[in-house]
């Protein structure tokens, strides 16, 4: 018969360290194979929710349906209207003088005394420069910027959960207790209990992603008992032991799901944060932009009135040299009035130039330019007149990949659907499993309990289950209930976010279309009002007389040229402005102005998510404070 090996065939004084080793590994592995069965996926599989999905899905293909069926690309048109005035080129290129644009180039502006009662002091400024100084120093966006590294520190505090634990803890206790009297070993008249017993406990615990908890812990307790007439064998005692310990829920609070919740909200915060910062940054630029081309306006009505003015002195002296023949007080009087509200209308442009400086100070924060500042800034940029090519599908799709709203949507649906997880697997019952093992020694000496351990002499193995159902479950139930309605909410808003995006692009798009258009109508219209100008001038040299009401349709007539004017420059700043918008509402302003933002994608875990359509996105790994120009 083949011999059977046992225990008791090996001596620990021969090979104790030996079966130490094999009664630990074969304990360590009870609970690895434990841990290994628990997994750490919950016992309940997901749910693929595809009327959810469809409904993601289907929210975004709506949008684009007819957009994708037309995918050619548009060029902005418009109708140059000013041949139909039917003026010769040499008599065109003479009114391009007398107004519009570019008839200012050169001339000084009545900027009047700073506040400290100074010849204004002024600077220009490129819009590249702008706008880096806006991107790179902005207190907005500055603020901005360390949410992402706050919610990073939270979410490593989220992931801290799940490091080893070292612990301790240490008591002396010294007992005198009053007790029955009693025979003992002969002896009568023990009626005190009198001991002294120190204990250590420590080890180390580690939270699991299955849910449960690996302890090792080891315990030494030293006890000397003090009675009267008791005798121990050995006194003092020291005894110790070591213990091998999983805590798992096998129901309620099993696996990753719910384990990892926290840590992957907080990783989700920590993302929101960013496409927050991506926002502010693209808010930034588009504010900015606006910013200098109103600055740009500004300056040009300011010039347009200046001229305006002059204009009107003129015909104030004519009239006035004209009071002892044919110009009435009246009419003079009339003719003051305007000109007085023209210089008073030049006040108001020097405030409003002054104004949008100080805006444009605040957006930029250029420590060369302090708001505090009474220097100027002048646009050193004209605005651009250039038609654009546009595709609208290409449009709508490139903000649904760079807009950081639909990121921000689609971190939401994860959040709710993480939540209800969670609030899934609370419904079920509490099943806890505990298994240890326990190396158990004890002797007179410090050493002599932990040589035992050694020998694996004393071993002890416990394993138990504990089991717990609320009545009814409806706390659980209705936390489920309450979670799968947020999930819808955030469906509803992601849908919204994204007919926000489209309705958005979309009004971009008319926005350019519509000021593209309106500068050539108002352009062909401040050419006309300059020629009804010129050909009043040339009848002015003409006629020998000048009557009050030829002078006083002068007035008239430069009026309506600088209200022209005014109109061509404000259309031309309002397709900037709306050029710019268009950059803002497809998320492209920061490629735009060749400015680099990484981020991370929307989603980093590996499992595969029903909530996630396929969008052209092609994220890459974060740095949130890789922001810088190219």
């Amino acid at each position: 018969m083949p011999h059977r090996l046992r225990f008791t065939d090996w001596s620990p004084r021969h090979d104790a360290r030996g079966l130490f080793v094999c009664r630990l590994a074969a304990g360590a592995l009870g609970v690895i194979g434990l841990v290994l069965v628990v997994g750490c996926a919950s016992p309940l599989d997901d749910k693929q929710d595809h009327d959810l999905r469809r409904s993601v899905r289907q929210s975004t293909e709506r949008e684009v349906a007819e957009a994708a069926q037309l995918p050619d690309i548009q060029q902005l048109q418009r109708e140059d209207r000013t041949s139909q005035l039917q003026l010769k080129p040499e008599v065109l290129a003479q009114l391009e003088k007398m107004a519009g644009p570019q008839s200012y180039v050169g001339q000084d502006l009545p900027l009047g005394p700073d506040l400290y009662g100074r010849a204004q002091k002024v600077v220009r400024l490129t819009m590249e420069r702008a706008v880096v100084s806006a991107v790179q120093r902005n207190l907005n966006v500055e603020f901005a910027r360390l949410a992402p590294a706050i919610s990073q520190q939270q979410y490593m505090a989220a992931d801290a959960a799940f490091d080893w634990v070292l612990f301790t803890s240490a008591q002396y206790n010294s007992t005198n207790s009053p007790r029955a009297d009693s025979s003992f070993t002969s002896l009568t008249g023990v009626t005190t209990d009198q001991r002294e017993v120190g204990d250590i406990q420590g080890g180390f615990r580690k939270p699991l992603i299955s849910g449960g908890t690996f302890t090792l812990q080891t315990d030494f307790t030293n006890t000397a008992v003090k009675t009267r007439g008791i005798v121990t064998s050995p006194n003092p005692t020291r005894d110790a032991n070591f213990v091998i310990q999983l805590d798992q829920p096998l129901l309620r609070g099993f696996g990753s799901d719910v384990a990892l919740a926290q840590v992957r909200l907080a990783r989700n915060a920590e993302l929101d944060e960013i496409s927050q910062l991506k926002s502010a940054l693209l808010t930034n630029i588009g504010e900015t932009e606006t910013a200098y081309w109103n600055l740009v306006k500004a300056r040009a009505d300011l010039q347009i009135l200046q001229r305006l003015l002059g204009y009107g002195d003129d015909v104030l002296g004519k009239l006035r040299s004209r009071d002892k023949y044919d110009a009435k007080p009246s009419t003079i009087s009339n003719a003051a009035a305007a000109v007085e509200s023209r210089r008073a209308d030049i006040f108001r442009a020097q405030r409003v130039l002054r104004d949008a400086s100080d805006k444009l100070k605040v957006l930029i924060n250029d420590p060369e330019f302090p708001v505090g500042s009474e220097t100027m800034l002048l646009p050193a940029d004209m605005p651009v007149d250039q038609a654009v090519q546009f595709s609208l599908v290409d449009a709508i799709n490139s903000a649904l990949a760079n807009r950081p709203e639909v990121q921000r949507a689609l971190l939401s649906l994860d959040n709710t659907s993480i939540r209800q997880v969670v609030a899934d697997n609370a419904r079920l019952p509490r099943l806890d499993l505990r298994a240890l093992t326990r190396f158990n020694g004890l002797g007179e000496h410090v050493g002599t309990p932990y040589s035992q351990i050694g020998e694996a002499e004393f071993v002890d193995y416990q394993i138990g289950l504990n089991f717990e159902q609320p009545l009814g479950n409806r706390a659980a139930e209705s936390l489920y209930r309450q979670r799968g309605l947020e999930r819808v909410q955030a469906t509803i808003a992601y849908r919204n976010t994204i007919q926000g995006i489209v309705a958005d692009v979309k009004n971009s798009l008319r926005d350019l279309a519509t000021n593209y258009k309106l500068i050539a109508a108002t352009r062909t219209s401040r050419i006309a009002a300059t020629e009804d100008y010129r050909t009043l001038l040339a009848e002015e040299d003409t006629i020998q007389g000048l009557t009050p009401e030829f002078l006083n349709l002068k007035l008239q007539r430069q009026q309506a040229l600088a209200a022209a004017e005014q109109s061509e420059i404000s259309a031309l700043a309002d397709y900037n402005n709306s050029l710019a918008h268009l950059y803002t509402s497809t998320g492209t302003s920061l490629e735009r102005n060749k400015i680099r933002f990484t981020a991370p994608p929307a989603r980093l875990d590996p499992r595969t998510s029903n909530l996630f359509p396929d969008f052209p996105l092609e994220p890459t790994r974060p740095t949130a404070d890789d922001i810088r120009r190219k």
